[in-house]
C-alpha cells in the first residue's frame, strides 16, 4: 500500500521516494525510473513491468497529468492480455490502492510519475 503522496513525493512501506517508480505484482519496487521520451509512456518504458505479467497496469501521469501514453500503447498491452489505465497520479494512488486492499487476486502492477 502506498502510504502518502504528493507532488515529487511517495512514501511506500515507510520509505520516501522522490523518484519516479515502478511497483510490480509481487511488491517489489523500483525507483528512478526513466522514460526513453520523457512525457511519453511507451511500450519499452514498460518492458519490466510487462515482463512480470500482470494483468492491470495502474499509470499516475504526474501531479498535472503531463506524461501521456503513446498512440497504440493501449491496445498493444491488451493484446498481451493486459489492461492500463491512466490518470493523475493523486487518483492513480488511491485507485492503486483500492484495488490492493480488495485483494481479489488479480496481479496488478503500476508506474508512478510523481512530478507534473
Amino acid at each position: 500500500m502506498i502510504t502518502s503522496y504528493s507532488f515529487g513525493r511517495m512514501v511506500i512501506a515507510g520509505r520516501t521516494y522522490t523518484s519516479d517508480l515502478i511497483i510490480f505484482p509481487d511488491g517489489r519496487i523500483r525507483d528512478n525510473w526513466y522514460r526513453k521520451s520523457g512525457h511519453l509512456l511507451i511500450p519499452e518504458d514498460l518492458a519490466a513491468l510487462t515482463a512480470a505479467r500482470p494483468e492491470l497496469i495502474i499509470a499516475g501521469t504526474g501531479a498535472n497529468g503531463r506524461m501521456a501514453l503513446a498512440d497504440g500503447l493501449a491496445p498493444g498491452l491488451s493484446d498481451q492480455g493486459i489492461e492500463i489505465r491512466a490518470m493523475e497520479t493523486a487518483r492513480a494512488v488511491t485507485l492503486y490502492n483500492d484495488l490492493i486492499a480488495k485483494g481479489d487476486g488479480r496481479p496488478v502492477g503500476a508506474c508512478f510519475h510523481l512530478t507534473c
